[in-house]
């Protein structure tokens, strides 16, 4: 019997040992492994777009804790960084985040030489186009919702101004300071556009290249000229900078024009507190906290990163959080704003809104042959994280 009770605990004692010896060498992949991510940036924390990615690293850094360790390359130009994503390479990055279109290029050329790294391009549109690399994947937020969702703000406020005598619907002429003629862009004023419509149906638009991302001189003339030439009430913008809310906030206070604001990658109450209605932007951490995840646990990045398109490719909007609103402006908005921003973000959210529609003809600025009717509403995003609506509306915005 004795002998029988020795055999028990030694039983036991092998299955408890079995366990814990099991636990730490059959799991030790995931949980003593750590992860390193690369990063290279366009600018640096002083330029809002590159500002929004830092601000995705460190929530990174705060997600994961001592399961990651984060390198970045700043102020890198899109014509030379071949030599910083090597460096990120060879300081022993297991994923790298290119966070500027210009440098696609680049980037899937390397990642085809090391095959060991994930490569995630932002804004990018050639991870699902051959050669097909399974390291090399876009993403992107679905931006379009926050443009058009800014636009109903600036529509009510427009409204407001009507319904007191401080604007006539004649005079609602909308003016954008627009970086380059890109799908992006394009797609991103309409979208604005089409917000305030939703508002006020009798709204026009006026857009002016500044050929530049970030350069305030360039995007405050810009937006000078749109208030003072040609008559604008109302200014958005697709640039980097502050310049055309400050030329707002100086149409208004020291000249007395009626022009209020609408911002991009960051409140701009701050500079513009009279004119300045609201701001959005993408929300880069939930793709890059969920594609390091992805790395540490061995598993494809899109088996974690779910969104509706197939492939290397990943978007998503206000149903996962990466599109916000910032900088609402409850001083100068209209009565009502914040509640319908919020029943738009909502409808977004429940798939319950079609931007991209109505009894307008685009017309594609680089081949006039190439139209599209929005009385069949164009599916943005449907099969890429990049924009790809480019047609410029006929009669109703015009380029200058």
């Amino acid at each position: 019997m004795k002998n029988k009770y020795i055999v028990t605990a030694l039983t036991a004692l092998l299955g408890v040992a079995a366990v814990f010896f099991g636990k730490k060498f059959l799991f030790k992949d995931y949980s003593e492994k750590t992860v390193k991510a690369g990063f290279v940036y366009i600018g640096d924390a002083g330029t809002a777009y590159t500002n929004n990615f830092i601000r995705a690293q460190i929530e990174l850094e705060e997600a994961l804790g001592d399961k990651v360790t984060t390198a970045a390359k700043y102020n890198i130009l899109e014509s030379d960084c071949d030599q910083s994503i090597y460096d990120l390479i060879s300081e022993k990055c297991d994923i790298i985040f290119t966070t500027s279109y210009g440098y696609s290029e680049a980037a899937k050329r390397i990642a085809a030489e090391h095959p060991e790294v994930q490569f995630c391009q932002a804004t990018g549109d050639q991870a699902n186009v051959e050669p097909v690399l399974p390291n090399f994947h876009n993403f992107m937020g679905t931006i379009y919702e926050g443009r058009y969702a800014s636009g109903v703000v600036a529509g009510m406020k427009l409204l407001d101004l009507i319904s007191r005598k401080k604007l006539s619907r004649n005079d609602v002429r909308i003016g954008y300071v627009a970086a380059f003629p890109f799908a992006e862009v394009i797609s991103g004023y309409t979208a604005f556009f089409l917000g305030v419509r939703s508002v006020v149906s009798e709204a026009k638009m006026v857009v002016r290249y500044t050929d530049t991302w970030s350069n305030y001189v360039t995007e405050k003339k810009c937006a000078e000229k749109l208030i003072y030439e040609d008559g604008c009430v109302l200014i958005s913008q697709h640039s980097d900078t502050t310049g055309p809310a400050i030329a707002c906030e100086e149409a208004s206070s020291k000249r007395g024009k009626v022009v209020c604001h609408v911002g991009y990658n960051q409140s701009m109450v701050d500079v513009a507190p009279t004119t300045s209605l609201v701001s959005c932007r993408i929300n880069w951490a939930p793709y890059i906290i969920d594609a390091c995840k992805a790395v540490l646990k061995n598993k494809p990045i899109e088996s974690v990163v779910k969104t509706k398109i197939k492939g290397n490719d990943a978007c998503s909007g206000f149903e996962k959080g990466w599109i916000e609103m910032i900088g609402l402006n409850q001083l100068i908005s209209a009565p009502g704003a914040q509640e319908e921003m919020e029943k738009i973000i909502k409808r977004f959210k429940a798939g319950d809104i079609e931007v991209f529609k109505g009894n307008y003809i685009g017309e594609n600025p680089f081949d006039k042959s190439d139209t599209w009717d929005l009385r069949k509403p164009f599916p943005e995003n449907a099969n890429r994280s990049a924009p790809s609506f480019g047609y410029v509306l006929r009669d109703v915005i015009e380029i200058k």
